[in-house]
């Protein structure tokens, strides 16, 4: 585990938990995680341990063998206040990924935290296994579970031990991709041509879910550079995002070059080494005299943490400037407008037609 603390904050982090049972309280007893490169998807360090529970009749009540481990080797692991520093550090700012993390192994991790009186890590943002397989792999492989997915795409039996089921997490994660990926080869015709009928409609528009403010609201209104967005903010963008984008700039570049442009082409995607690839999210306005202040094209909801969704209403940018900061996570509905300003910069711009903010 030595030099885990030591890696920069782009990587991915795979992690998973073993604990006791429901009526045990689902107390930690396992934690393991793997650092993953966000653009190999290969590991890089790995990092795992047992956990005593701090109530030692818990140890006691286990079975001989819990999910293979042990009551005498948990007796000799460490408490959870002992290894908290290096699991903050691990998990803190990164990207976490898991299998059914989002209801199970989060909640666990807050709960350990506040049990020991220190505030929990916090992600840069979430992406659920089972989630997002279910929605873009669909029901195939029966319920979904990481077992049955892996005995689906031809990996051998879980073993339910934390550090051997993140690895397989990631490679079942991998080797969904390439049968996805696969997949649309086969449709590659019938969705060129799809594209290019949308193209000739208008704008294609793209929707995703949970994108973490890096930069938050910015009026750029005095920019220097007119073809930059008045009123914009940047967000985090995730693996399959920047490969769409990636290929609609491509696209996009080479039909300007045909056209005869001599411009600049601005990637629409912003990359830097040591940090996570990024793009501007521009929210168009118009200026509107009186006491109404500024007209805002882009539907703006507020998600309620019970479910519920409520549009807001604007007279100034300072209030959606107060709105729409760092760390804050976004459902972004936007479209990929094409600008060439004056023979100088061209490129991609994505215009946000509606945003839900999620509650903090």
């Amino acid at each position: 585990m030595a030099g885990l603390s030591n890696a920069t904050r782009s990587e991915i982090v795979f992690f998973d938990l073993e604990t006791t049972d429901r009526s045990q309280g689902r107390i930690i007893l396992e934690f393991g995680a793997i650092l993953v490169c966000p653009r190999k998807l290969e590991e890089l360090k790995s990092y795992s341990t047992l956990v005593r529970p701090s109530d030692i009749s818990i140890i006691s009540s286990l079975p001989m063998q819990h999910k293979g481990i042990t009551p005498d080797a948990v007796s000799k692991a460490p408490t959870f206040s002992e290894i908290a520093d290096q699991v903050y550090d691990i998990l803190h700012g990164r990207i976490w990924v898991g299998h059914n993390i989002l209801k199970f192994d989060t909640a666990r991790i807050r709960d350990a935290f506040a049990e020991i009186g220190k505030p929990a890590p916090k992600p840069k943002w979430i992406i659920d296994s089972l989630i997002l397989l279910t929605e873009k792999f669909g029901r195939r492989a029966g319920d979904m579970k990481l077992a049955t997915l892996a005995k689906y795409v031809g990996l051998p039996p879980q073993t339910h031990r934390s550090l051997d089921d993140v690895r397989m997490n990631l490679e079942v994660f991998k080797r969904c991709a390439t049968i996805l990926l696969l997949e649309s080869e086969d449709e590659s015709n019938q969705q060129d041509t799809a594209m290019e009928e949308e193209e000739e409609e208008g704008a294609v528009q793209l929707c995703c879910s949970a994108l973490r403010v890096r930069f938050g609201v910015m009026d750029s209104k005095y920019n220097a550079y007119p073809w930059r967005p008045k009123l914009s903010f940047v967000v985090d963008t995730s693996p399959s995002l920047c490969q769409i984008l990636d290929a609609c700039d491509e696209k996009a570049q080479q039909l300007s070059v045909e056209s005869g442009s001599n411009s600049e082409w601005n990637p629409v995607v912003f990359r830097k080494d040591g940090c996570f690839p990024t793009v501007r999210l521009h929210i168009p306005f118009v200026d509107v005299d009186g006491p109404d202040g500024p007209r805002f094209e882009t539907e703006i909801y507020r998600k309620k943490s019970y479910g519920a969704v409520e549009e807001l209403k604007f007279s100034k940018v300072d209030e959606l400037i107060a709105l729409i900061n760092e760390g804050t996570f976004v459902d972004a509905y936007f479209s990929l407008n094409h600008y060439d300003y004056l023979q100088k910069a061209a490129g991609i711009r994505l215009v946000a037609k509606k945003l839900f903010i999620h509650p903090n």
